[in-house]
C-alpha cells in the first residue's frame, strides 16, 4: 500500500526520542523502583479553583462545539494578558489551540513549504525537528554554545542563513538548556531576521518559570518586529496543567486570518469548558508558577552542589524552566550511552542529549520535577556511575 510522504519524513522523529523514558515506564510498571527525571511534567497540581471552574463550566453545559478562533472568554483574557506587553493587540491577534504543540504545528504549516529552511538553535526541544519536517521544510541548525550559556548569538544566526531560509524558530526560556535571552540579544537577532525577511516563531511556554534576576524579553514586544513575530504558548507549564491541552498563538492580524482556515480544517475549535478554566488562569494571579519557580531554582542548585569539584560531571546552570543539563563527556560516554547505563545500573531515568540535537550529544537532560531528597539521591547515583565507568575504563587500559 502507498502512504503520504509525511509518514517517511517523520518516521524517525516520533516517540523514539523518548526511548529511555518509555523503557523506564515499562520497568516501573513491572515493579522496579525507578527515579524518573525525564519529561517536564510538573509535580504540583493545578490550583483547585481552576479545577472547580473547569467542572462548573462542564456541568453548566459548556461541552458543545466552539468556533475556529477560540471562545470569547479566553480571547478576552489573552487580550488583557498581552496588552500589558503590547497595547495594540485585539482579539484578531489570537488563535486558540489544544496546547503549544498543536499551535506550533499549525503555525509552521502556515509559514513553511517543501524546500524551505527553518532556522532553530541546537540544542532544541525534541519535537521541533518533526514539526519542521512535517511541512516538507528542512531544519537549519544554529549552534548554541555552552560558553555563551546556550544563548543564541546574532552572528551565529547570520552565518547559518541560507537562501531558502524562511523562519526562525526561537525558544526562550529555552528547553532543554534553561537559557533566557535578553532584550538586547533579541533585538540583535530581530535585526538579522529583518534584513533577511524571516518570520520569527517564538515558543514562550516557560515565560513564568524564569528564575529571579533574569527579566523576560520577547520579539513580540518590539514594535519593529511585530509584523514578523508569532508567539506560541499555553497553561501547561505556568499553571501545572499539561493534561488540559490549552494553548494559543499570538501574531499579526493578517497572519491569524490566513491561518484560521488551517486551524479550522484541523480542529474547528477547542473545548469551551477548558477555555473558561484557561480564561480564569490568565485573568488572576495563582501561586502555582511562583511555587514551581522557587522549587526548580532550589533543585537546580542541589544538582550544581552535587557535582561541585567533580571532574567527570559538569552541570550547566539554567536561568529558568524545569531542567538542567549535565555534561558527561569526561566519562568517555556520550549522553545516549550514559543514560542507558544510568537506567539499567542505577534505576535513574533521564533524557539523553541526543534527543535534543547534535550539539547536546554529550549531555543528559535532568528534569527538576521530583522532591529535593529524591533528586539528591539520583544525583548521587549519577556521580557513582560516572566514577565506576571511568575506573573500569582505566583498569582495562
Amino acid at each position: 500500500m502507498r502512504y503520504a510522504s509525511i509518514t517517511d519524513r517523520l518516521a524517525h522523529l516520533g516517540s523514539g526520542r523518548w526511548a529511555v523514558h518509555l523503557a523506564a515506564r515499562r520497568m516501573k510498571a513491572a515493579g522496579e523502583e525507578i527515579i524518573e527525571l525525564t519529561i517536564g511534567e510538573p509535580d504540583v497540581a493545578p490550583d483547585k479553583a481552576l479545577l472547580d471552574e473547569a467542572a462548573r463550566a462542564m456541568y453548566a453545559g459548556r461541552t458543545r462545539y466552539s468556533n475556529g478562533r477560540g471562545e470569547p472568554s479566553i480571547l478576552e483574557a489573552l487580550v488583557r494578558k498581552y496588552s500589558k506587553r503590547r497595547p495594540d493587540v485585539t482579539e484578531k491577534n489570537f488563535l486558540c489551540f489544544p496546547g503549544t504543540q498543536t499551535a506550533l504545528y499549525s503555525v509552521m504549516t502556515g509559514l513553511a513549504d517543501a524546500g524551505d529552511g527553518v532556522l532553530v538553535g541546537d540544542p532544541l526541544y525534541a519535537t521541533y525537528e518533526g514539526v519542521i519536517a512535517s511541512t516538507g521544510a528542512h531544519m537549519i541548525p544554529v549552534p548554541l554554545r555552552p560558553e555563551r550559556k546556550f544563548h543564541l548569538q546574532a552572528e551565529d544566526l547570520e552565518r547559518a542563513i541560507t537562501p531558502e531560509a524562511r523562519v526562525l524558530l526561537l525558544n526562550t526560556p529555552h528547553n532543554p538548556t534553561g537559557a533566557v535571552l535578553t532584550a538586547t540579544e533579541i533585538a540583535a537577532i530581530g535585526e538579522v531576521c529583518g534584513r533577511h525577511d524571516l518570520w520569527i516563531v517564538c515558543d514562550e511556554v516557560y515565560e513564568q518559570l524564569i528564575f529571579e534576576g533574569t527579566p523576560f524579553a520577547s520579539p513580540f514586544d518590539i514594535p519593529e518586529l511585530a509584523e514578523r513575530t508569532i508567539v506560541v504558548s499555553s497553561i501547561s507549564k505556568s499553571h501545572a496543567a499539561p493534561g488540559f491541552r490549552s494553548g494559543w498563538a499570538a501574531g499579526p492580524e493578517e497572519f491569524c486570518e490566513k491561518l484560521l482556515p488551517v486551524s479550522e480544517t484541523m480542529l474547528f475549535g477547542v473545548q469551551p469548558f477548558i477555555s473558561d478554566m484557561t480564561a480564569m488562569a490568565l485573568s488572576q494571579h495563582f501561586e502555582t508558577a511562583d511555587v514551581m519557580r522557587k522549587n526548580y531554582r532550589r533543585r537546580a542548585e542541589i544538582v550544581e552542589k552535587a557535582f561541585a569539584g567533580s571532574n567527570l560531571i559538569k552541570p550547566m546552570p539554567p536561568e529558568g524552566g524545569m531542567f538542567v543539563l549535565l555534561d558527561v563527556t569526561a566519562t568517555g560516554l556520550n549522553g545516549e550511552e550514559f543514560a542507558w547505563e544510568l537506567l539499567h545500573q542505577e534505576k535513574v531515568a533521564v533524557m539523553p542529549g541526543t534527543s535534543f540535537g547534535d550539539q547536546a550529544a554529550g549531555f543528559l537532560r535532568v528534569s527538576l520535577t521530583v522532591p529535593e531528597d529524591v533528586l539528591a539521591v539520583a544525583m548521587g547515583r549519577v556521580g557513582e556511575l560516572a566514577g565506576r565507568l571511568v575506573s573500569l575504563k582505566e583498569k582495562r587500559a
